[in-house]
């Protein structure tokens, strides 16, 4: 029979705990980095018929400089939900070949214009940029 040395098994004992402490520290980081998120991050709750603003962060064909791009386009309605991270638009002019389904995160709900702070802004001059 082979013989364990005391000071092997006290080693094997030590990298378990270690092991389980490297484990639970990893468990804390992540719950701490949850709390975190969760704080600073509300996803917006969409209906049907809502107008948002998609992010244009995924569009390659938009002609023009980059600094020049739009950060957002629309408003579009909201056609469908697909759960909650999913959402479907009806696009209309150049963008109507584009899939009409984005993520959640790349959109944002439509403030209309205060017609009081802004009394000269035309909330009918939002034209779509030209698409290649």
């Amino acid at each position: 029979m082979i013989e364990i040395h005391p000071t092997a098994s006290r080693f094997k004992v030590m990298l378990g705990k270690v092991k389980h402490h490297a484990k639970q520290s990893l468990n804390d980081a992540f719950e701490f980095a949850k709390q975190k998120w969760d704080k600073s991050h509300k996803v917006p709750e969409f209906k049907v018929g809502d107008l948002v603003l998609v992010s244009t962060l995924n569009f390659n064909n938009i002609k023009g400089p980059k600094k020049l791009k739009y950060y957002y386009l629309g408003p579009f309605v909201i056609v469908a939900l697909h759960g909650t991270k999913a959402v479907q638009v009806e696009l209309s002019g150049e963008l109507e070949d584009k899939h009409p389904t984005f993520p959640v995160s790349l959109m944002k709900p439509y403030q209309p214009t205060d017609k009081e702070l802004f009394p000269l802004r035309n909330p009918n001059s939002l034209t779509l940029p030209p698409v290649e």
